[in-house]
C-alpha cells in the first residue's frame, strides 16, 4: 500500500472507532448516567483508553458529541411533526417521543436538569428544538385546538413536570411518566369550560 492509501485507511480506522466511541458513550451514559468515566465507555466500545482519549480529550467533551448527535434527533422529531396536519396530535406525539427518549436515558435526563453553559453544538440543537415546539404550539393555537393562555413557554415546564416522575425510585417513575404526561397534555387542550390559565409574571 502507498503512503496515500495508508493514509486513507489511518483516517478510516479513526473514523470508526470514534463513531464506536460515541456509540458506547451514548450506551453507558443512557445506562449509568453522567457519572461514568471514559474507562467505561472504552470497557463498552471493546478500545484502549488511550484510544478514546485520542477522539475526545475528556468526559465532557465526548458527553457532548454524544447528546448533541441524540439532540439533533430529538429536533428532527419536532422538525418533523411541523408537517402533520393535525398541529395538537403533532405536539402531544412529540412530547411522548420525546420524553420516551428522555425515559431510556439517565444520562440525557441528568444533562437536561443542568444549568450553565452548553456547548455550541448542544446550545444549538437544544434551540432548534425550542424553535419547532414553538411553531407548533403556534400552529395549534391558530386551529383552535389550544386552551387559551397556552404558549410556548408552556413546553419545557412539562417536559420538567414528567422528569419529576421519571425520577421517582424504583420502577415507578418508568410506570407512571406516560400517565401523567397524558393528563399535562389533555390540559393543555381547548374544551368547553375550560377558562384561560393564569398569568404567570416574566412568562411570554
Amino acid at each position: 500500500m502507498d503512503a496515500a492509501g495508508e493514509g486513507r485507511a489511518l483516517r478510516r480506522d479513526a473514523e470508526e472507532n470514534r463513531r464506536r466511541v460515541v456509540a458506547a458513550g451514548r450506551a453507558v451514559f443512557a445506562e449509568r448516567g453522567l457519572g461514568a468515566t471514559l474507562n467505561d465507555v472504552a470497557h463498552h466500545a471493546g478500545l484502549g483508553v488511550g484510544t478514546v482519549y485520542r477522539r475526545f480529550p475528556d468526559k465532557r467533551a465526548l458527553a457532548e458529541a454524544v447528546f448533541a448527535e441524540e439532540l439533533a434527533e430529538i429536533a428532527e422529531l419536532a422538525r418533523a411533526a411541523l408537517e402533520a396536519p393535525d398541529a395538537f396530535g403533532a405536539l402531544a406525539g412529540f412530547l411522548e417521543e420525546a420524553l420516551g427518549r428522555a425515559a431510556r436515558s439517565r444520562g440525557l435526563r441528568e444533562l437536561m436538569r443542568q444549568g450553565g453553559e452548553l456547548g455550541p453544538a448542544l446550545a444549538g440543537a437544544r434551540a432548534q428544538i425550542a424553535a419547532h415546539c414553538g411553531a407548533l404550539v403556534e400552529r395549534a393555537r391558530d386551529q383552535g385546538a389550544l386552551r387559551e393562555g397556552v404558549g410556548p413557554h408552556d413546553i419545557a415546564p412539562i417536559a420538567a413536570m414528567v422528569d419529576a416522575v421519571m425520577a421517582l425510585p424504583g420502577e415507578e417513575g418508568a410506570l407512571r411518566w406516560r400517565r401523567y404526561l397524558a393528563v399535562l397534555v389533555d390540559g393543555l387542550r381547548a374544551g368547553p369550560g375550560r377558562g384561560p390559565l393564569p398569568d404567570v409574571p416574566g412568562a411570554g
